[in-house]
């Protein structure tokens, strides 16, 4: 069993292999030292908003093959040691010895500045820089930087920001004006200038001009923030007045062209350097007018006067009385005290504070240690229990997995092991559970960033046509689904984004967002797995009449935008069927099978509780019934299984399982599927529940994976965790050889998921 863990800022995402369900959450921190620099005491684990406690177990919190946790890391501060020059200090401060590290404030370096290129308070303006933006600024104290800090600027500045210029040898801690309760940053001279002061006329913008304009890059039409530009144009007429330029933005200050300036009125002069020496925050100087920015509101651009539930009181949208207004912890939403239901009397103490809407309800909290707990729906659903005595008829789309694929990840291109081209499902949460189309609804299983694995025939397209061993097939979106509706009319264009922009990806060409691509070599390009269902039987011949049936691997060949017989714009996409098996409805692929004995497969129960609800009715119904209706229906021949002669030599040599090989055999004259059935069900490994993976095989002729059992000898367990036998500790754990080459014979990739 494999997890991964990610960083919760998801740079870093890294993945742990060799664990069982029953290993504890501190031998998993032990696991994270390297991979995150943090010692176990520095780390918070998180599983589906769940912290992660100690002695218990990932069984303990369902975590399961494949599955994500978050890490959170907690920072160290190093403290120097205290001296006291005398007793009576020491004395004094006795009682502070115990403090944490964290709890106690680094000292501020301080050096000499006279020759800093600013001082504090210089009227500036600094440069953001993540997003390359000027906003005014105050410098709070000014500090010299280490050898080792220059050094990594040259770095930088030689590899990533070449444009910035050059810094002297100072680190300016500032605050941004306006924003006085936020913490201070720290910025080099190269993002520090004079503040900028002189407007410009339009009249006396000159193209080549370097100046510094109002911008907004998402929404051009409002107002943003000031970035430097150069002046490549303008246009003045009685009703228009624009300006066009290209601007600098982000941290590499990259250029963009063509953006058209609608605030002419506000360009402002970029000032020489040294000029804020004559300009000081002293009583004798006005200070500049302050630029006006993006509003931090879009509903009421920040206008005091104006009721807002977006940035004041979200149920009287008061901005009045700060001091009795709670910010909600989970959604930012601000609430007056009194405007609670029930109102408080006054502002808790409390360190997290939930809104209404946000908060839990204590009755359905899971407690530290404590598994995930159903909901009432989902208790109720097949997967909380292994039988179920629902009606399987219906409603079986939402009906919940009873097992999952493990033989492979979600994100495997290609067919799955032991799926045979023509295997028939009745409903599609089987072919969910066989791992190969796992969306229980959805026609197109993908990633936006990979690709797509699988799709679904089902009709649900009228520009969809099938030609068996090659279909267009139509995209998803574009459809209004409100009412929790299954489908609907084409009421928008389709975009290509998520699943349509994973297909696209399955194409080899480049990628093409607008006109889509064609690929010259297209069997070169990514397989996706494709299932047809019986709705389609209405538009095409080469459906099944029941159910849903997998038809192999087929490639992308091209994609391309057109109007649909909607109105409205779809992304259609050409497949091509590249698979070895012959297709189910082809002579050949009918013989294959029948010899294979793939019949349609129904899920637990579901034929049982079918013939109860027909037996109701069937002493009516056997006074009319015919004598031929008693007649006995010819059954299909099923093609024996004989194991190639290298398996069988294999299985020869595989003395220590001739019992279990044995038992397999018998099965044999069932044919391939059965056969396999049992072999994944007699090699199934005790620890990890599932296929032994590099296959250990003790003297007690037990089968476990290498890591579950080399796991236990960690734990200094020397038994077998079958039947206890006493293996030693000196015991030798070597993969069966003749075992491991079957298993991979039978089941080509099934270790792709460990």
């Amino acid at each position: 069993m494999w997890i991964q863990v990610r960083s919760m800022d998801g740079l870093t995402t890294h993945r742990v292999d060799g664990l069982s369900k029953l290993t504890k959450i501190d031998e998993l921190r032990d696991m994270l030292v390297d991979a995150f620099h943090a010692q176990p005491k520095q780390q918070r684990l998180f599983y589906r908003g769940k912290q992660l406690e100690d002695s218990h177990t990932l069984f303990d919190y369902d975590v399961r093959q494949n599955d994500l946790i978050q890490i959170m890391v907690r920072k160290t501060f190093p403290v120097e040691p205290i001296s006291y020059e005398d007793n009576t200090e020491k004395n004094d401060m006795s009682d502070k010895e115990n403090i944490e590290p964290a709890e106690i404030a680094l000292p501020v370096p301080s050096d000499s500045t006279h020759d800093a290129q600013y001082k504090v308070g210089d009227i500036l303006d600094g440069r953001d820089p993540i997003l390359g933006c000027w906003h005014e600024i105050t410098i709070k104290n000014i500090v010299r930087a280490t050898s080792e800090e220059n050094k990594q600027l040259k770095v930088m500045r030689e590899t990533a920001f070449p444009q910035r210029g050059e810094a002297d040898d100072y680190i300016y801690h500032i605050m941004y004006e306006g924003l006085e309760d936020e913490i201070e940053a720290q910025l080099r001279s190269y993002d520090i200038r004079p503040r900028a002061r002189h407007l410009i006329k339009l009249a006396d913008v000159e193209v080549g001009d370097k100046v510094m304009v109002n911008h907004n890059l998402d929404e051009p039409k409002q107002r943003g923030y000031w970035y430097d530009a150069v002046v490549t144009g303008k246009k003045v007429t009685r009703s228009v007045k624009e300006l066009y330029s290209t601007l600098y933005f982000g941290s590499d200050l990259a250029p963009l062209h063509d953006c058209t300036i609608i605030f002419p009125d506000e360009i402002f002069a970029i000032e020489p350097p040294n000029s804020q020496k004559n300009i000081h925050l002293d009583g004798d100087t006005v200070s500049p007018v302050k630029r006006t920015s993006k509003p931090d509101c879009d509903a009421c651009l920040d206008n005091p006067k104006m009721l807002c539930k977006e940035c004041a009181c979200t149920k009287c949208g008061g901005k009045d009385q700060p001091a009795v207004q709670l910010i909600c912890d989970e959604c930012n939403a601000a609430w007056h005290i009194f405007c609670l239901t029930p109102p408080l009397a006054s502002v808790p103490d409390v360190d997290e504070w939930y809104c209404p809407l946000c908060k839990n309800d204590d009755s359905v909290v899971v407690r530290a240690g404590e598994k995930l707990k159903a909901s009432k729906k989902k208790s109720k659903m097949a997967s909380a229990s292994g039988k179920s005595t629902r009606d399987w008829g219906k409603g079986m789309a939402t009906v919940g997995r009873t097992t999952e694929c493990t033989i492979v990840p979600k994100n495997h291109f290609g067919p799955i092991p032991g799926v045979e081209v023509g295997t028939m499902w009745k409903f599609r949460v089987q072919v969910s559970e066989a791992g190969v189309h796992r969306p229980h609804v959805a026609g197109i299983a993908a990633r936006e960033n990979e690709g797509a694995f699988s799709i679904v025939l089902s009709g649900g397209y009228e520009d969809d046509v099938d030609n068996g061993d090659s279909f267009e097939y139509t995209g998803s979106g574009g459809r209004d689904l409100s009412g929790n509706k299954r489908t609907a009319e084409q009421s928008s264009d389709q975009k290509l984004t998520k699943s349509n922009l994973g297909l696209a990806k399955n194409c080899n060409a480049s990628l093409n967002t607008t006109a889509g691509a064609e690929s010259k070599d297209w069997k070169s390009g990514k397989p996706v797995r494709v299932v047809r269902n019986c709705k389609l039987s209405k538009h095409s011949k080469y459906a099944p009449q029941e159910g849903n049936r997998y038809d192999g691997v087929y490639k992308l060949v091209k994609y391309w935008p057109q109007k649909g017989q909607s109105g409205f714009l779809v992304w259609r996409y050409f497949f091509r069927r590249d698979d070895p098996a012959p297709a189910p409805w082809t002579k050949a692929g009918k013989k294959r099978t029948e010899e294979l004995g793939l019949v349609m497969q129904y899920p637990d129960g579901y034929e049982e509780k079918q013939k109860e609800l027909e037996g109701k009715g069937s002493k009516k119904r056997k006074n009319c019934s015919s004598s031929d209706d008693d007649a006995p229906v010819k059954k299909s021949k099923i093609v024996a299984y004989k194991p190639p002669a290298e398996l069988a030599k294999n299985m020869k040599l595989d003395e220590r399982n001739k019992k279990l090989w044995t038992e397999a055999m018998s099965h044999a004259h069932e044919g391939s599927q059965t056969f396999l059935a049992h072999v994944q069900e007699l090699f199934a490994c005790i620890c990890c529940q599932d296929l032994v993976y590099q296959p250990v095989t003790t003297e007690c002729k037990h089968n476990f994976c290498k890591s579950c059992i080399r796991r236990a000898f960690k734990a200094q367990v020397y038994t077998c965790p079958s039947c206890r036998f006493d293996l030693g500790k000196d015991y030798k754990l070597s993969v069966n050889e003749p075992l491991s080459a079957i298993l991979v014979s039978l089941l080509p990739g099934y270790g792709a998921g460990r």
